[in-house]
């Protein structure tokens, strides 16, 4: 059964908490900058949005065996370095500030989209 509230919202209630765990991911690689042998690592945030989408509205089917959801974590993989490093590192700073300052314009977003949203659903119910 689906959640009325994530449907009024729509995919933004789904993408919100991926976006976070992105921006996590993003930091994580920014702080670990000098640890020798660390690889970059990001998440496939298109990938992880069908999937939360598909678990969101599942398909009816006769039978369970029919179709096979995909695993719901998100897919995380582990990006290539723009520069080898002697120590095994593959973070570059630079790409990865950009990537955060992208992923939390996004973050933004999709917080202002709920944000109006759910100021809409107050002035329906309150009438001002």
């Amino acid at each position: 059964m689906s959640n009325p509230i994530s449907n009024y919202l729509g995919v933004h209630a789904a993408a919100l908490p991926l976006r976070e765990q992105r921006m996590q991911l993003i930091a994580s690689n920014l702080s670990n900058a000098d640890t020798p042998n660390y690889k970059a690592k990001d998440l496939d945030f298109q990938a992880a949005l069908e999937n939360a989408a598909a678990r969101a509205a599942p398909l009816r089917t006769t039978n369970e065996l029919h179709l096979t959801l995909q695993d719901a974590t998100p897919r995380m993989f582990e990006r290539d370095g723009v520069q080898p490093s002697l120590d095994g590192n593959t973070v570059d700073a630079d790409t990865e500030r950009a990537a955060y300052g992208r992923a939390a314009l996004e973050y933004r977003a999709s917080l202002s989209f709920i944000e109006s949203k759910v100021r809409t659903m107050l002035t329906a119910i309150t009438g001002q």
